[in-house]
């Protein structure tokens, strides 16, 4: 019963946010006029292009209201990071949906106000969590590629190739997500920015210490002279012994993170569920007295403990 509950209450969620949506509608002669005033021509547009027109104006007003801004171009950097396709509008008003929507099915679901807030919490984090997901492994990807990448360089120089050149071939040759990278470094460069602004752009958007590395020896060449192709040979040979220590790191201290995520994510995970399934049982928890210092002290108990593994296992090469 309360599954089908939960149910019909999403569906009507979804209704309203159609209602809404068809309510703020405009007429199609007004997008026909403007079509006719600027293309000279009448467009019929049906009601789905309509919509989507109407979505992106939308999409486009949000993007206005918060260009500029310093949360704005720090998220638009991460997403660039995760090589996500979404604008900023976009990420939040997804954030935004999936926080609501957790947050009133858990409350049907329990009628329970704290399993809304932890759910909706859960689903304002979802997103980043992605986000952060996709970063990483896409890191990983790049540092594993960057030492057969840096010896691709180093032997296009060796032929006769200038550096602008090794790059293009990288971008043609290379496997993502290394090709994506420099091939947007090599148009970068194509549209007139410097060679020396675009490889600091790419290191801006990995956050790689390898890469850090080879764009600093490039710039350093650059200025003062030498063999580019020797230099690169080296630090291709550093990169590949660094790769190989960071396995060994990772294999032995494997245990160590899963016991980590395990114990900051099983109380989560059965708390939530006994919210869901038991909001009586769970009530007591939250009533007004002293006892509610435990809630407060087990959450940043986890949190301080999974901060403390984190540290443990994090070793720097």
């Amino acid at each position: 019963m309360e599954a089908a509950l939960a149910l019909l209450t999403v569906l009507a969620l979804l209704a309203l946010l159609f209602g809404i949506q068809r309510a703020l509608l405009p007429d199609t002669s007004v997008i026909d006029e403007r079509l006719r005033r600027y293309g000279m021509r009448h467009a019929d547009l049906d009601d789905e292009q309509a919509r989507e027109a109407v979505g992106e104006m939308m999409s486009a007003h949000l993007e206005r209201a918060i260009a500029g801004r310093g949360f704005a171009r720090a998220l638009q950097l991460e997403l660039a990071r995760a090589n996500l396709k979404l604008t900023v509008a976009e990420f939040l008003a997804l954030q935004l949906a999936l926080t609501l929507g957790l947050a009133v099915l858990a409350f049907v679901v329990s009628g329970f106000a704290p399993a809304a807030v932890l759910f909706g919490g859960i689903g304002y984090f979802l997103p980043r969590v992605w986000v952060r997901r996709r970063q990483a492994g896409r890191l990983r990807a790049f540092n594993d590629q960057l030492p057969d990448t840096i010896t691709l360089m180093a032997n296009s120089l060796r032929s006769g190739l200038s550096l602008v050149q090794a790059m293009d071939m990288v971008a043609k040759e290379g496997a993502p997500p290394m090709s994506e990278e420099f091939s947007r470094v090599t148009r970068e460069i194509g549209l007139g920015n410097s060679p020396t602004d675009s490889l600091l752009r790419l290191v801006d958007r990995m956050r790689s210490d390898d890469l850090d590395l080879m764009v600093t020896a490039i710039l350093v060449q650059h200025e003062v002279g030498g063999n580019l192709a020797k230099i690169l040979d080296t630090i291709s040979s550093t990169i590949r012994d660094r790769v190989k220590l960071k396995g060994e790191i990772k294999t032995i201290t494997a245990q160590q993170r899963m016991a980590g995520y395990m114990l900051a994510g099983m109380p989560v995970v059965i708390g939530g569920v006994l919210m869901l399934v038991a909001p009586s049982y769970m009530s007591k928890l939250f009533q007004p007295g002293p006892w509610l210092v435990l809630p407060v002290c087990g959450v940043s108990g986890i949190a301080v403990g999974f901060f403390v593994i984190n540290k443990i296992v994090d070793i720097e090469v």
